[in-house]
């Protein structure tokens, strides 16, 4: 007879059972495994009998469905990887914008698309799961992921995140081209020491439920199927033994339904590194008892959680509870009837597709912030011969643009040589082939950020995972300064594309410093003092502190890692082919020693300055020019009196006084005027993307729930509480871009 597990007839909840009923201990603590297979996944099926495995080639994951297939119960494996912003580590895959540069676009529908042609990308080539969307939010910028993330602000974050969630799981999981979604890093991950990776994190519960746990709140809400928890501890607990998050807030409080993945090593991390648990056998029982489901990349758990088992320190029924939601994710997805191995022929039709193009190049559009003008953009194309000279380290370092975690990004070692080249246009490349055939494109390098040298400390962490190299600053070198200061005094204007670089971001990658690094400062500086006119691009993978010179430059545009059409972008826009219309998702400081410079800060500091300088960013959160001027008038709202169940429906005047159309996006603002605990003094509730004409004067329509005006008062309950608010909007967080309206809650 047929069992009852292999029966597609049967339901889910049946088919389950019958299969945990079959298992041995060792099988279902197998499940839980999910194991890295760079080093052949053999042992992985034989010895640990793995219910998931990780960068894994599309020739290893054949080898392992045949491997499946001679166990005893031929449970088929889940394989995961980090397709972060595309198929990361696919050759010929398409890589847009990292997601920090995605959300400067503010748009949630392209970001969605962007999502949903990864996701056929990645479930070609035989994987059923991304280690994306990261819902962190941005506290301290010298931090190396924050890159990975959508910005500073938790309801932006959540829009966006939930955009992405919907794109990678499509119309469920039955369709073949659907992969499960991951919320992480849940939570708290991003609250730095002194913006360390993975330190420990300084969180109440109240600044939790404040900030950092609305965007996974939402994505759990939504149905975002996994969730992938940090590495940092708080208030001592390492996320990984937090049964209050994992258990009573996600699972009970939310109704999570999903799965649970610990990062990398995390249970062995309780051991070696974060020293609370003497054993791995303790470790593997803190992690089961607290709610966690998968456990990657400890081997040592297998062993440790039959060991916990049999000295009581852990019941079966715990073990069976996250089998069961293991399985879930197997049996609907189809898994045990068609194991969605790699299909070269889809692989052809899907991976790197024009379509997929055509929406990498229109996010990167979007991603790009024009931070400053003098009206040297864009650089007129009627007028005669021009010589253009493109210089910096940034203008023509095709994998660099790309971002982290996309091919040489250091986390695999099958592609050493990143995405293939063709498919990534720099910015000397959309220059060359955009510009008018008479003009002369001319390029020099000028400066370099560094080198890599391995770090002191040894080739290889405690765990056995290798260190990555150390950044040695490059010195300026009169041989590469000086060309490009000739070609400068030579052209009539420069581009100066500069930033950081891959080993500057990251992974246990932050940086004590803020700045440019290298000899750019000096090439800045010398052309600055120069006279000559030139644009300053930044392609960087966070904000930076730029130099004085830098604000001598006539235009200043920011690229986050803008991926491989980025290039082509900046060219556009350059050339004036399109409007910039991107909008800072993220706030930047003049000084690396105003972190944190975040615009929803909690009200209350006494002064509002330092001693030798001001709080003031140097780019607000929401800002960003383009080429013709909105002005914003006339807000009025519907009534100034609501209830606690209302809506309240605003509007606004825009007025486009340039010769362009602009995409302008209306950002709405509430600020509660008196609240019972120390709250923040402005917080973004909504915004609106709005086309206006030249000449055009539009009345944009807002709605705010006032539902959406609560704090999480000093009990830590999330609560409306009545009096007096100011609904503030405008183009950006800025006080004095914003109109005013009063209202009242009662």
């Amino acid at each position: 007879m047929t069992p009852i597990y292999k029966n597609v007839e049967a339901a889910i909840p049946d088919r389950i059972a019958d299969l945990l009923q079959r298992m041995t201990l060792s099988e279902k603590v197998g499940q839980m495994l999910q194991l890295d297979s760079r080093l052949g996944v053999e042992k992985l099926i034989t010895e640990f009998e793995v219910g998931s495995i990780l960068h894994t080639s599309p020739e290893q994951m054949i080898k392992a469905a045949g491997y499946i297939q001679k166990t005893r119960l031929q449970i088929p494996l889940l394989t995961a990887d980090d397709a972060i912003h595309g198929h990361s580590f696919w050759p010929g895959a398409t890589i847009y914008p990292t997601q920090l540069a995605m959300a400067c676009s503010w748009d949630a529908g392209l970001i969605q698309r962007a999502a949903r042609e990864t996701a056929k990308e990645v479930a070609a080539t035989g994987l059923h799961w991304t280690f994306s969307p990261v819902a962190c939010i941005t506290r301290d910028l010298r931090w190396g992921r924050v890159g990975e993330t959508f910005g500073e602000d938790p309801y932006l974050i959540g829009e966006l995140a939930s955009a992405m969630v919907a794109g990678y799981q499509g119309e469920g999981l039955a369709d073949k081209t659907a992969v499960l979604a991951t919320a992480k890093h849940f939570a708290g991950y991003s609250e730095t020491q002194g913006g360390r990776d993975a330190s420990e994190a300084d969180l109440s519960r109240r600044k939790l439920r404040s900030w950092f746990l609305p965007p996974f709140e939402k994505l759990a809400k939504q149905g975002c199927r996994t969730f992938m928890l940090g590495y940092q501890s708080i208030d001592g607990v390492p996320i990984t033994a937090n049964k209050w998050l994992l258990n009573d807030v996600l699972r009970a409080e939310w109704g999570f339904k999903g799965t649970l993945v610990t990062d990398w090593d995390n249970v062995g991390r309780m051991v070696w590194e974060q020293k609370t648990e003497p054993s791995q056998m303790h470790a593997a029982a803190t992690a089961i008892n607290a709610g966690n489901d998968l456990i990657m990349t400890t081997w040592q758990f297998y062993q440790g959680a039959i060991d916990a088992v049999a000295s009581g320190l852990v019941k079966e029924d715990q073990i069976d509870k996250a089998v069961t939601r293991i399985l879930s994710l197997k049996f609907e997805l189809g898994l045990f009837e068609d194991p969605r191995l790699p299909d070269e022929e889809v692989q052809k039709r899907v991976i790197g597709h024009t379509d997929h193009s055509q929406t990498n190049l229109e996010l990167a559009r979007k991603s790009l912030v024009l931070l400053q003008n003098n009206g040297l953009l864009p650089i007129n194309q009627n007028i005669g011969a021009m010589q253009i000279a493109v210089v910096g380290p940034n203008a023509d370092d095709a994998q660099n643009q790309l971002g982290d975690w996309a091919g040489n990004s250091g986390q695999i070692n099958w592609m050493p040589d990143g995405q293939p080249r063709h498919m990534i246009e720099t910015v000397l490349d959309g220059l060359r082939e955009l510009s008018p055939s008479h003009w002369k494109i001319e390029h020099s390098v000028g400066a370099e950020i560094g080198e890599l040298v391995p770090d002191e400390r040894g080739a290889n962490f405690e765990d056995g995972q290798p260190r990555p190299p150390v950044l040695k600053p490059a010195r300026p070198k009169a041989a590469i300064l000086q060309p490009a200061l000739d070609l400068v005094n030579a052209s009539d204007v420069s581009i100066v594309v500069v930033g950081d670089s891959i080993p500057l971001a990251g992974e246990t990658l932050s940086t004590a410093t803020l700045n440019l690094v290298g000899s750019q400062i000096k090439l800045i500086d010398e052309i600055a003092a120069s006279g000559k006119s030139f644009v300053l691009v930044v392609i960087s993978t966070k904000p930076l502190v730029l130099p004085e010179s830098a604000f001598a430059a006539g235009a200043i545009i920011q690229a986050f890692s803008p991926g491989m059409r980025g290039g082509r972008a900046i060219a556009e826009l350059l050339l004036g082919n399109f409007d910039p219309s991107g909008r800072l998702p993220i706030t930047f400081a003049k000084h690396v020693g105003q972190q944190p410079v975040y615009y929803n800060q909690v009200r209350g500091q006494h002064g509002d300055r330092y001693a030798d300088l001001t709080q003031d960013p140097q780019f607000a959160f929401g800002f960003g020019l383009s080429y013709t001027k909105v002005s914003y008038s006339d807000l009025q709202i519907s009534a100034h009196t609501y209830d606690l169940d209302s809506v309240l429906r605003a509007t606004v005047k825009l007025h486009n006084q340039g010769l362009r159309a602009s995409l302008e996006t209306v950002q709405l603002y509430v600020s509660d005027l008196v609240t019972s605990a120390t709250w923040a003094g402005l917080e973004l509730k909504g915004y609106k993307q709005v086309l206006v004409n030249p000449g055009e004067e539009k009345i944009v329509e807002l709605e705010l729930a006032t539902a959406d005006c609560s704090i999480v008062d000093s009990s830590g309950i999330r609560r409306v509480e009545p009096g007096a608010f100011n609904l503030l909007v405008g183009p950006s967080s800025r006080p004095q871009d914003l109109l005013c309206a009063e209202f009242e809650i009662c």
